[in-house]
């Protein structure tokens, strides 16, 4: 069997695989448990990339380089930026997707004339995170926008910025609830190119027991799940990407990766 048929064989185990997981309702059930006991014991809080705090599950930072390497985009809209980790995450796939084209392109890497940015938006952005964000390495790529994410003038300004970029990416991790989120894809969704993608976050509140978030407004309910089954109804352009929750199993984003056709 030469290199290449055993790669195609790889692959097409693999593809057999995740379809038995999409069938497998004990290691769906497991999944969800470990789920819930880990968020309960704040297992989400405890990572960091390249040195800055990062609010996610090491299955959705894959998901998130995965997507990036595949969807090879200019520009990728944040909603939500706490620590910084997460922009610095996209920022840092983006310098690979760089280095890569410029290798294989011969020329000199010059990061601070890249076409290539992450655009992060937050209500709040506290000015130590602000200013480690923008002293990092990646921070060259990082533009940051305070403001609530649906406010008129908010939408206006990413809509005028992402006018100048071609291949657009969408990650959505503000406020979880479903009136919020709904707004979100209605102002951001349109944005995403052809067979790019917008992420929901946190549709897995609605997965989890009733007042499992007692100290937040978002519950079973209302939430990004319920936010994004709406929204979906109305946008027939989008879809699912089921494949990558197969793979992932843990992941705070169920049905929430949306891959726009095309």
């Amino acid at each position: 069997m030469s290199s290449e048929q055993k790669d195609i064989q790889f692959l097409l185990e693999r593809e057999a695989r995740l379809r038995d997981y999409a069938q497998d309702g004990t290691l769906q059930s497991l999944s969800r448990d470990w789920l819930r006991e880990s968020m309960q014991r704040k297992y989400v809080y405890n990572f960091d990339w390249l040195g800055r705090p990062i609010i996610q599950y090491p299955q959705d930072m894959w998901a998130v380089q995965d997507l990036i390497w595949r969807v090879r985009p200019d520009l990728v809209i944040e909603t939500g930026i706490a620590h910084g980790g997460s922009l610095i995450l996209s920022a840092s796939m983006l310098a690979m997707l760089d280095m890569c084209d410029a290798i294989e392109a011969g020329t000199v890497l010059d990061p601070r004339n890249s076409r290539r940015k992450v655009l992060g938006l937050d209500i709040d952005i506290r000015a130590h995170n602000r200013a480690a964000i923008e002293r990092h390495p990646m921070g060259c790529r990082i533009q940051m926008i305070q403001g609530s994410s649906i406010a008129p003038e908010v939408v206006q300004q990413v809509h005028s910025i992402a006018q100048q970029h071609g291949r657009i990416l969408v990650f959505l991790d503000s406020m979880h609830t479903h009136e919020h989120v709904l707004a979100e894809l209605q102002a951001y969704a349109p944005l995403v190119s052809p067979g790019s993608y917008c992420v929901v976050f946190d549709t897995f509140v609605d997965d989890m027991p009733s007042g499992f978030f007692a100290d937040r407004p978002w519950d079973v309910g209302n939430n990004p799940k319920t936010a994004v089954r709406e929204w979906m109804a109305g946008n027939p352009d989008f879809e699912v990407d089921a494949e990558m929750e197969q793979r992932l199993q843990v992941t705070v984003a169920p049905q929430g990766f949306l891959r726009r056709k095309g």
